[in-house]
């Protein structure tokens, strides 16, 4: 029973932080103040990973830590990967921002820094909702 308690905490605790990094990940990719390319993308990069990580913890939050962000740093790298080809299909769903956001228009090594910090920062917030819960 305690473990159960456990897990619907956590998955409300999860489900807040996505309604707090959900808005805020949008709103790097308007932003237009100081250091706004950084934010645009890097920061972006960043809060994408947490985003994810976040989801698949919302839906499996027995699973461990490292392996969700695992999967979600290997599965951006290969989105970030796939920036470098450009067929009429990507192109068509990059042309909707939904499919910009997800699957990013221009391949940047750069940005490997910030999924890794992103990896990094979810371990961290997910080990604090576990904690919590």
């Amino acid at each position: 029973m305690a473990v159960l308690h456990s897990v619907k905490k956590a998955r409300i605790i999860t489900a807040l932080s996505l309604l707090v990094i959900t808005p805020a990940g949008f709103y790097t990719k308007f932003y237009g103040g100081p250091a706004f390319e950084w934010v645009n993308n890097s920061l972006g990069g960043l809060l994408y990973v947490v985003f994810w990580c976040l989801m698949v913890f919302l839906f499996f939050p027995r699973a461990k830590v490292w392996k969700i962000a695992a999967a979600v740093f290997i599965i951006t790298c290969l989105l970030e990967c796939l920036q470098l080809y450009s067929t009429r299909f990507l192109d068509y769903l990059r042309s909707f921002f939904i499919g910009q956001a997800i699957l990013g228009n221009s391949f940047n090594p750069a940005d490997f820094i910030y999924y890794v910090a992103g990896s990094i920062t979810a371990w961290l917030w997910i080990f604090v909702i576990k904690r919590i819960a």
